[in-house]
């Protein structure tokens, strides 16, 4: 089985190299990919079996990789390698990609080698593409890029999403975040856990606590993990959160 190693650290690489050569069965393609432009391309030239791909890489990561190769008729088999706070493990082991966590330790280097399959569109969809994209339903978490590398925050910690120009501030129990996806795809993917209370706002139904009208006549609305900041409630959108608080 060929393998094409991906990682944007010298060290990685020559590790991973020397530690796959080493396995029966096993050769490493040469060269190898220092990012994710080059992964694409050598992935064409050198048609490996397998593809060790780092997460965590400067341009086009990891997940980016494989959101292209998930478009591809016969991707290589892909196994991620990623450090312990790069991305969480349950959203690899949700969609049944292969993965490694850094540093690798040979014993489940080989095993992963040997379980890596063809990744099919599902597999890859459940990391790399909004599920409403793929058909599958609402994704379970939401992937940001952050200066700490890529984040999936779980879908039960948002508090609330608010659109600011172009981007899309999203509030969490542990911060904020900013996505680059449009709010309206994000009401249309999650309507069924979240309400419009502006025409730039989406709130957690669950993390609703009280609607109270201000001397000034305003509506604001009170939510768990706020710490008693409240959001303003537009006017044509107050009997349709009322209604809603009434049903929960």
């Amino acid at each position: 089985m060929n393998v094409l190693i991906v990682d944007d650290e010298p060290l990685a690489r020559e590790r991973l190299s020397r530690m796959v050569s080493e396995l029966e069965g096993y050769s490493v393609l040469e060269p190898s990919a220092t990012n994710g432009e080059e992964a694409l391309s050598l992935i064409d030239s050198l048609k490996p079996d397998i593809v060790l791909l780092d997460v965590r890489m400067p341009g086009l990561d990891g997940l980016q990789v494989a959101g292209k190769l998930c478009e591809r008729e016969t991707p290589p088999a892909l196994v991620f390698c990623a450090a312990p706070d790069e991305f969480p493990l349950e959203a690899f082991n949700d969609s049944g990609v292969g993965h490694l966590v850094k540093p690798v330790r040979p014993e489940l280097l080989l095993e992963a080698l040997k379980k890596a399959e063809r990744p099919n569109r599902v597999q890859l969809a459940a990391l790399t593409r909004p599920a409403a994209e793929s058909g599958n339903g609402p994704r379970s978490h939401i992937s940001a890029r952050t200066r700490k590398g890529i984040e999936l925050i779980p879908l039960a910690q948002v508090v609330y999403f608010i659109a600011d120009h172009k981007y899309v501030t999203l509030r969490h129990e542990g911060g904020e975040v900013l996505l680059d996806e449009p709010l309206k795809a994000l009401e249309d993917e999650f309507g069924e856990r979240f309400v419009r209370i502006h025409r730039n706002a989406l709130v957690a139904r669950e993390r609703i606590e009280r609607l109270q009208r201000t001397p000034l006549g305003h509506f604001q609305l009170y939510l768990k993990g706020l710490n008693g900041d409240a959001l303003i409630v537009s006017r044509r959108h107050v009997a349709g959160v009322r209604k809603m608080m009434q049903q929960l």
